[in-house]
């Protein structure tokens, strides 16, 4: 095998959640350069279309989509039923869909907590949970989550976030021990300080600067970084790489002060 097939997505098919716009989008669009064909979803069915034909057209891969709400659970088994139906089986799954309420623990709100832990965790719980049978009958699987640094370290007003994604990281790697002989993989990803609608939605001018000066390269990381690291662990590159996270975030957790 040579170096670029064993990056080569051909014949392969990624369901990718939180998929219309950020890092779900950077990811979907680089498995598809890589030749995978894709399944789609996110809230915003007007915003999940036009992703989709942009890939599409760019690529020529076939792309299908259905918006959905991942933290319904109900949504999340309509639409692992129509992705299985869809396409028989999908061979790598991303499960990214995630958002962050900041809140200090004494002013956590039990429909906020509740939303993060369905949203962050239980959909991804639900997700894999549905699509993994095919992946074991076809004996070849991966899955990843967008854990987050702040499942490693975390910040002021991040409890519900910070537990979630941290979350993440231990379902990752007893998931891993489940599956892997029957040759599926599951590992997280841990971004770092990505410029996303969701951290510049939260942070002021001043903490955006304090975050890029905090990472060793002096800047906030675009989401098609997170394209590369994602295609090592879907592919055959990645075969060996199980029950673990890959950091990106710029070098910012190396810092202490």
């Amino acid at each position: 095998m040579t170096q670029k097939t064993i990056f080569d997505l051909n014949g392969r098919t990624a369901l990718v959640t939180g998929a219309s716009k950020g890092i779900g989008n950077a990811i979907a669009r680089g498995f598809a350069r890589a030749g995978a064909d894709l399944f789609l979803c996110s809230r915003g069915a007007d915003n999940l279309a036009t992703a989709a034909a942009a890939i599409r057209d760019e690529t020529g891969v076939r792309v299908e989509c259905v918006a959905g709400d991942m933290a319904l659970r109900k949504d999340v088994s309509r639409i692992a039923a129509d992705a299985l139906e869809r396409f028989g089986a999908i061979d790598i799954l991303v499960n990214n869909a995630g958002w962050n309420i900041p809140q200090a623990i004494d002013e956590i709100r039990d429909k906020d907590w509740d939303y993060l832990v369905e949203l962050n965790l239980n959909s991804v719980m639900a997700m894999t949970r549905a699509i993994v049978p095919a992946m074991k009958k076809q004996r070849w699987g991966r899955v990843i989550h967008i854990s987050s640094i702040m499942g490693l370290a975390s910040t002021p007003q991040r409890n519900g976030y910070s537990a979630t994604k941290a979350a993440l990281l231990g379902l990752a790697k007893a998931s891993a021990l489940d599956l892997g002989t029957f040759g599926i993989t599951v590992n997280c990803i841990a971004p770092g300080p990505i410029a996303t609608e969701m951290p510049m939605s939260i942070l002021s001018k001043e903490q955006q600067d304090a975050l890029a000066a905090r990472t060793a390269v002096g800047r906030w990381g675009r989401p098609d970084e997170l394209a590369g690291p994602a295609l090592l662990l879907a592919s055959d590159a990645g075969a060996f790489i199980s029950g673990t996270c890959i950091v990106v975030d710029g070098g910012a957790t190396s810092r202490v002060f």
